[in-house]
């Protein structure tokens, strides 16, 4: 009886030795796997590079960024940030809207175009400009539906006395603030694409008064002079500008 007990004991400790062997084994070679398979790929991977934008001078919001104010860099790929630019022509020419120190990476949600907003506009207001908003009375009257903000029109009068139209030398050149539709929403941020029923300017108040005097006794045509160009814009507004200042801000009769 006492033998036959000493050897099912010893069969069990054999069979847990070599369960504890085969175990064993296959953890050997998982480690195996993984020190000469796994782990040289994930090396490799973690080691990738990738060239970034990176600011090597501190820039300001509003500040137009040059090349000198970044350079290229090259990193790691393993954990980059998404959204992190990484050509410079992408940057160079645009302007930051937000603080950026040396170091960063630049993003795409930190360089704007240099467009100014509507908010940026209307917070420039001083009593020498003021906004001022026209009804459009169909498609055709703004362009199909083409002017949007930061472009310039003139404004086509038409004389029901006479029977023809005319631009006044006052309303040559005006600066499209924005368009918005039946809403009130500013037509850049409105889901839809709904025409525009009025258009905002940035105006002298001078041009204000006449604005809102043809825009209640007659029809206003609105014609496209400048697009998508801020700095033409600016050129047709400072002639405006001069031309008014020339006669006084006077009123068109």
């Amino acid at each position: 009886m006492k033998n036959k007990t000493k050897t099912n004991t010893q069969s069990r400790l054999k069979s847990v030795i070599g369960n504890r062997t085969i175990i064993g084994i296959i953890c050997i070679v998982m480690a195996l796997a993984i020190c000469f398979g796994v782990a040289p790929l994930v090396n490799r991977f973690t080691d990738r590079k990738a060239n970034v934008v990176r600011v090597k001078t501190d820039i300001v919001k509003g500040q137009v960024i040059t090349a000198d104010d970044i350079e290229i860099a090259t990193v790691g790929s393993y954990n980059l940030p998404t959204g992190a630019i990484t050509d410079a022509k992408a940057v160079v020419g645009k302007t930051a809207s937000a603080d950026l120190s040396v170091g960063d990476f630049v993003f795409i949600t930190k360089l704007s175009d240099g467009k100014k907003t509507t908010e940026d506009i209307l917070r420039e207001l001083d009593g020498t400009k003021v906004a001022i908003s026209v009804t459009v009375d169909g498609l055709a009257s703004e362009v199909s539906g083409k002017i949007s903000g930061g472009d310039i029109v003139s404004a086509i009068i038409y004389n029901t006395d006479i029977k023809m139209s005319y631009i006044p030398p006052e309303l040559k050149y005006l600066y499209v603030i924005t368009t918005t539709d039946n809403t009130g929403i500013d037509r850049d941020k409105s889901s839809e694409s709904a025409q525009s029923s009025t258009i905002t300017f940035f105006a002298t108040p001078e041009q204000a008064e006449l604005l809102a005097q043809y825009d209640k006794v007659t029809s206003i045509h609105f014609v496209l002079v400048c697009h998508d160009n801020e700095t033409r814009a600016a050129e047709y507004v400072r002639v405006q500008d001069e031309y008014l200042n020339r006669i006084g801000g006077g009123a068109h009769e």
